[in-house]
């Protein structure tokens, strides 16, 4: 019940008449111009202190923020969290609240995951605040990750209409991880504020399951993010690349959203002391790559020929692609690109793998704004710079991972190809939770390849920057949105469910106010759609290996292309039996192991060979 008092305590905190430029101490601002609606910082008794509180649990250590109101000056600064043992209360870290931003973050090392534990959130000797840290799901068949993206709080997106469906939906389902993709706070000047909101909305069933907020271009303070490793922009829509907020607001934003991630695989802060949080999060058998798709991408004003109106829109559908697929240009930077590499080769306590990142490999609309607001290419997507683009494709699908994004506020299935068609992983977009700025998949010629009784829109397509995509579903809105600003607009959410056991992916995208255990409720068209695992990387052009066959059960198998000694791929089988896909015409050695692929299993293998007998002990 403290959950509901505070959130009708905070409800009055949206004020419409005008700017409250409120302070990091919490007294309300003064209004300072109309027609804009803003947050203002509520004043909340002692006892209500904490908002709410963030966790993850990987590699045995625990890491929780707790997120503060203002803490009224000469009140003590330290927050302790506690675990209860044996229906007592103990302690077991404690921390100094930072001021800026208000947060707490906690660690605890040797963390036992393998049992639920009830905690509390606790400072001075009123204020606490408890939820639960669930036990690592590694028993379970079954995983269910729950996405979103998109939380605009201005009424005109929908700020005004209530979260509740979405809080129930995921208690329903009891989702094992929540996963918000970015923009979960649209104020440009004031995160803190807005941050408090986000938490009030979702704190419910973020204090008790692994949440993952990945934040975007909005959550930054800019419109559009080319972070260009912390570089200072000059342009107002940052198209030149970097931040336009100062550095130490994006350490704020970011100490806030991420502090409770996994460690950074390699912490080393880019410019203005920013740091970074691309890192993995093993959780249920799953093996998480979180990626920073915005940090160290290059801005495009400057360095490729204008073709519109804004240095990133191409309106010129006669203009060549290549032309913008300029030298030197970054996607997600040689850091990341090693981290994937890695990670794809690494299968300890994994036998499945996902990336989460804000947005896909590819542009996704076609249709901005409004129905008649045809784009030929936008390169705030992962489809611009196109090499980079091809090369992280490359990197992820040696891991088989699935993709799992937002940020286009149209949710999309995708099939990425590099080479050929459908050579990739394969992708999901989630739509936007409030979706103002409507988008729509609309194609002007009909797919090829499309399974019987598609739309048009399905199918192989090259999208703006000749990037091979093949549709499976896109939930577009309505040309002419009216009535229910949700329904009519496409918003929702999605659900990932990944069985463990089967290796099967099936994704679900629900429209906004449905009971997603009604027998009568209705997907988006398109949806739910299942694939294998191994789909992620079973090009069309590939043969098949000889049958391997293993005396122990889910080994890890390794295909190295035998002349260049290039790891084509690693990943761990299904069972005691694996028949490994290959390009035609070259030979491969095959590595195996229980944990890694350690022992050689073949030195000739050929797409087409015989079954071979493999005993691995």
């Amino acid at each position: 019940m403290k959950f509901v008092r505070l959130l009708t305590l905070c409800c009055t905190a949206l004020l419409i008449t005008g700017i409250a430029d409120a302070q990091q101490n919490g007294k309300k601002g003064k209004a300072k111009g109309k027609g804009r609606a803003i947050l203002a910082i509520p004043e909340v008794e002692k006892k209500d202190i904490i908002c709410f509180a963030l966790y993850t649990v990987s590699d045995n250590t625990l890491k929780l923020t707790a997120q503060l109101y203002p803490i009224p000056e000469g009140d003590t600064k330290t927050v302790r969290l506690e675990i209860e043992k044996d229906g007592k209360w103990v302690e077991v870290a404690k921390t100094e609240a930072i001021e800026r931003g208000w947060t707490a973050p906690f660690r605890v090392e040797d963390w036992d995951d393998t049992k639920a534990a009830k905690y509390r959130v606790a400072h001075g000797t009123e204020a606490t605040y408890e939820g639960t840290i669930r036990k690592n799901p590694t028993d379970k068949d079954e995983v269910i990750v729950a996405g979103f993206t998109g939380n605009s709080i201005h009424p005109s997106h929908g700020g005004d209409l209530s979260r509740q469906d979405l809080i129930d939906n995921v208690k329903k389902v009891d989702a094992d991880v929540l996963f918000f993709s970015g923009d979960q706070v649209y104020d440009h000047h004031r995160h803190y504020a807005a941050w408090l909101r986000f938490g009030r909305d979702f704190g419910e069933i973020i204090k008790d399951r692994p949440t993952l907020c990945l934040p975007d271009d909005h959550d930054a303070g800019q419109p559009n993010l080319w972070g260009e490793s912390g570089k200072v922009s000059t342009l107002s829509g940052a198209a030149d690349g970097g931040y336009i907020q100062p550095g130490d607001y994006v350490q704020e934003v970011e100490r806030a959203q991420t502090s409770h991630f996994p460690d950074p695989v390699d912490p080393t802060k880019i410019a203005q002391g920013i740091g970074v949080w691309y890192t993995n999060l093993n959780w249920g058998n799953i093996d998480f790559a979180i990626l920073e798709d915005r940090k160290f991408k290059t801005g495009p004003a400057g360095r490729v020929p204008k073709q519109g109106p804004r240095p990133d829109h191409i309106s010129n559908p006669e203009y060549d692609p290549a032309s913008i697929d300029v030298d030197g240009a970054i996607l997600l930077g040689e850091r990341q690109l090693k981290f994937i590499d890695e990670w794809a080769q690494d299968w300890s306590h994994a036998n499945m793998k996902a990336v989460l990142s804000a947005t896909i490999f590819c542009g996704g609309a076609h249709i901005h704004g409004s129905a008649n607001g045809r784009l030929h290419a936008d390169m705030d997507s992962n489809g611009w710079p196109q090499t980079p683009r091809n090369n992280a494709l490359r990197s992820l699908r040696k891991g088989f991972a699935f993709h799992y994004a937002g940020d286009q506020h149209l949710a999309t299935i995708f099939h990425q190809g590099v080479d050929e068609y459908r050579d990739a992983i394969w992708s999901f977009c989630v739509p936007s939770i409030t979706n103002l700025y409507l988008r729509w998949w609309e194609p002007l010629e009909a797919g090829a390849n499309r399974e019987a009784g598609a739309p048009d829109y399905n199918g192989d397509h090259l999208d703006g920057f000749n990037n091979k995509v093949t549709n499976y579903a896109a939930a577009n809105p309505e040309k002419n949105p009216a009535g229910n600003i949700l329904n009519t607009r496409a918003a929702g959410f999605g659900f990932v469910r990944f069985n463990t056991k089967s290796r099967e992916i099936r994704m679900e995208c629900w429209p906004r106010n449905v009971d997603v255990t009604d027998p009568a409720a209705e997907q988006y068209p398109g949806w739910p759609r299942t694939i294998s695992q191994f789909d992620n990387y079973n090009p069309p052009s590939w043969g098949k290996l000889g049958e391997l066959t293993f005396d122990i059960e889910n080994p890890v198998v390794q295909l190295i292309d035998a002349e260049s000694d290039e790891i084509l791929y690693t990943v761990r089988a299904s069972g005691k039996t694996f028949t490994p896909g290959a390009p035609k015409g070259k030979t491969f050695v095959v590595k195996a192991g229980k944990d890694a692929p350690d022992t050689v299993v073949s030195k000739e293998a050929k797409a087409g060979g015989d079954g071979q007998a493999v005993v691995l002990k």
